[in-house]
């Protein structure tokens, strides 16, 4: 469990102001989507929480204590471009996170130790759907399973916040679907903090908890660099996701006029993805 927060941060490159007055509190077990138009700092944002980058000013905490200064297996990492080792198979890279954390200075196991280790690697492939593949290379899986395999790796350390930097964004929409089905069980099942990259609203919006949008509100026509970019808007998604809880319209008490959490036009008109309002055309 875990609580981060973010104490009035500012990041500067030499004279580029790219983040200004962030302040933000994130509870223990949120689900956390970054939305914005590109080169607005969510990355950066990202990268911070991961101590890839320093805060120029201000201070950055886990449940009351200065972020560390370097990476930790605390924050697992989940990139776009998937991080997973070519020449290991998917057993092979899932084990070597617990082989870092628990082999000492050669990051080895032998005998029970690895037997124990292997057996814990396997049985979270096996959660991820990967338990046919374990002795495959990356090179011969699909996207989606390089993602799941992606998603192991990160997790299989247990940390308590787990970042993703845009995961999805290179699968293909019914790829994408089981992945996401695959996020939201992962993050019911473990107690970790999800903070997440996209542009994808629908992926924001169908995954998270709170959506966050950066945008610069400030411009200074001479010096463009000058204003850095901020939290515009803090939604809460509703009806509330809680970690651990079945979603409502799962739910067999819940009234069948009222859409589910994670289908919330449904009630609308399953023909538009969207809520506004319908009238003659004009968005009037």
């Amino acid at each position: 469990m875990s609580t981060i927060t973010l104490r009035n941060v500012w990041k500067e490159y030499d004279q580029r102001v790219v983040l200004e007055r962030i302040n933000l509190e994130i509870a223990p077990r949120s689900f956390i989507a970054l939305v914005g138009p590109s080169g607005c700092g969510k990355t950066t944002f990202l990268r911070m929480l991961l101590s890839e980058e320093l805060p120029s000013r201000g201070e950055v905490l886990i449940d009351g204590v200065p972020l560390a200064r370097e990476p930790t297996a605390e924050r697992g990492v989940v990139f776009q471009r998937y991080s997973v080792f070519p020449h290991l198979t998917v057993l092979g890279n899932v084990l070597l996170a617990l082989e870092c954390a628990r082999g000492g200075m050669f990051a080895r196991l032998y005998g029970r130790a690895r037997r124990q280790a292997k057996g814990e690697a396997a049985a979270f492939l096996e959660a991820v759907g990967l338990s046919e593949h374990l002795d495959k290379y990356p090179a011969q899986l699909s996207g989606g399973m390089q993602q799941r395999l992606a998603l192991a790796q990160a997790l299989i350390r247990r940390p308590k916040v787990l970042l993703l930097d845009e995961p999805f964004g290179a699968l293909d929409p019914g790829i994408k679907g089981d992945i996401h089905a695959l996020m939201r069980r992962l993050w019911n099942e473990t107690e970790i903090t999800v903070v997440m990259v996209t542009h994808d609203l629908g992926e924001a919006f169908g995954l998270a908890t709170r959506v966050l949008a950066f945008e610069r509100l400030r411009d200074d026509p001479v010096d463009g660099d000058r204003y850095g970019a901020t939290i515009k808007s803090d939604i809460e998604v509703w009806p509330r996701r809680l970690a651990g809880r079945p979603s409502p319209h799962l739910m067999l008490s819940e009234p069948a006029s009222e859409p589910g959490r994670d289908d919330p036009a449904a009630a609308l008109d399953p023909g538009r993805d969207d809520l506004a309002t319908q009238g003659d055309g004009t968005g009037a």
